[in-house]
């Protein structure tokens, strides 16, 4: 096994790009098929507009917008847990997501056994840990496009990583978030999660676990706002494939958010509020051409508790599942689950640090992390997001 590597260089080289721009503003007030992937219309506050349909829509799943917001959405029976695209809703509900809610958020478990296979395909050995490191606050000044995804599944709250992403047809004004695929989709069993919330920066200053349980200011928790989801989409292998455990739909375990603030205001994009976003850089070069590789989040299972901001920067080696699907990026990291949906970032054909994968799977022995190589299929997806609210 490899001796455990520290690109110190590389690593302080990728935390000054993350790190907010001149642009910066302040904290906020308060292969690809002719369907690139899966996306769930997901509806806004009443003071937005919404679709035409919006009304009958909901008439028709038999939805009352009143009783969702009032509890409805916790109607997690089976028949009732909708999976199709156009049949799900993710309405505002104001100050669901209080900071002691999203403390007790936990991760979703997706993992595979220590002994995962990787002798089928290409696969590089198993790296050596590399340690997560703390990042430094506040957040906003070290990683202003990391943040965290909250929402809620049939097993109660849970969490995961995500980054401010470039949107092409707003240029300077995203709202785009990258995420994990069982970020916002449990996969084969079941169907889009539901209150789906980004909060960059979160917790900005590292405030201790027991500060957040007593419920303190949310700006203090969420100084850049509380971004609800009004569209998500992820790939249909994972849709089709995905599972809790197991690498099953792992390569092609990507989404994309479209968001807007919980206020319902109409002023600054995210990029805008947030002062940076990243580009996307699909079909990166192969792993013997990168260097350093890192990866940013918010781990929350033990040793770790979500309250806090790490990162780990490898060179990146292959992991192969199976000979039929695509090979894996893989680093040595000892994050745990909760980063999952966390940006890896390395430079791109600019030269400059892009987004190139995001957290999917580790072992339960914590000691590596391995995302999807992303390509056409994940650049179709994200290209038909930015294309449907092009203008907005």
């Amino acid at each position: 096994m490899p001796s455990i590597r520290r690109p110190a260089l590389a690593a302080a080289a990728l935390v000054a790009v993350l790190a907010v721009t001149a642009t910066a503003c302040g904290a906020a007030d308060d292969s690809a098929d002719e369907r690139p992937g899966a996306s769930a219309d997901q509806q806004g506050t009443d003071d937005v507009a919404l679709p035409d349909d919006f009304g009958s829509r909901l008439k028709e799943l038999g939805l009352d917008l009143d009783k969702w917001k009032n509890g409805e959405w916790k109607n997690w029976q089976k028949d009732d847990w909708l999976r199709e695209a156009g049949d799900f809703i993710n309405p505002v509900i104001d100050d669901l997501w209080k900071p002691g809610r999203m403390k007790e958020a936990e991760e979703p478990h997706k993992t595979v056994p220590a002994d995962v296979s990787g002798d089928q395909g290409i696969s590089d050995p198993e790296p050596a840990p590399v340690q997560a490191e703390a990042v430094r606050t506040p957040y906003h000044d070290n990683a202003a496009p990391v943040g965290k995804v909250f929402f809620d599944g049939p097993e109660g709250s849970m969490v995961c990583s995500a980054t401010v992403v470039k949107d092409p047809a707003n240029p300077g004004k995203s709202n785009m978030v990258w995420t994990a695929g069982h970020c916002v989709h449990a996969g084969k069993d079941g169907g889009w999660y539901r209150n789906i919330a980004f909060v960059p920066s979160f917790n900005n200053s590292a405030l201790p676990a027991d500060r957040l349980e007593n419920n303190p200011p949310r700006e203090q928790v969420a100084p850049y706002g509380m971004w609800w989801a009004d569209w998500a989409s992820t790939s249909k292998q994972w849709i089709s494939q995905g599972s809790a455990t197991g690498g099953n739909g792992a390569p092609h375990d990507f989404a994309v958010l479209h968001v807007k603030p919980e206020n319902g205001s109409e002023g600054k994009s995210l990029e805008e509020t947030v002062g940076a976003a990243l580009p996307v850089e699909f079909n990166a070069p192969q792993v013997k051409n990168i260097d350093n590789m890192g990866a940013w989040g918010y781990p929350a299972a033990p040793p770790f508790d979500g309250t806090k901001m790490f990162s780990c920067v490898d060179r990146p080696g292959r992991l192969s599942l199976t000979e039929s699907l695509p090979t894996m990026y893989r680093i040595g990291c000892t994050m745990t689950g909760g980063s999952s949906g966390g940006g890896w970032f390395a430079n791109g054909a600019d030269g400059k640090p892009a987004l190139v994968s995001n957290t999917s799977i580790g072992p339960v022995t914590a000691t590596w992390l391995a995302g999807p190589h992303l390509g056409t299929e994940a650049k179709n997806m994200y290209t038909a997001v930015s294309e449907k609210f092009a203008g907005q």
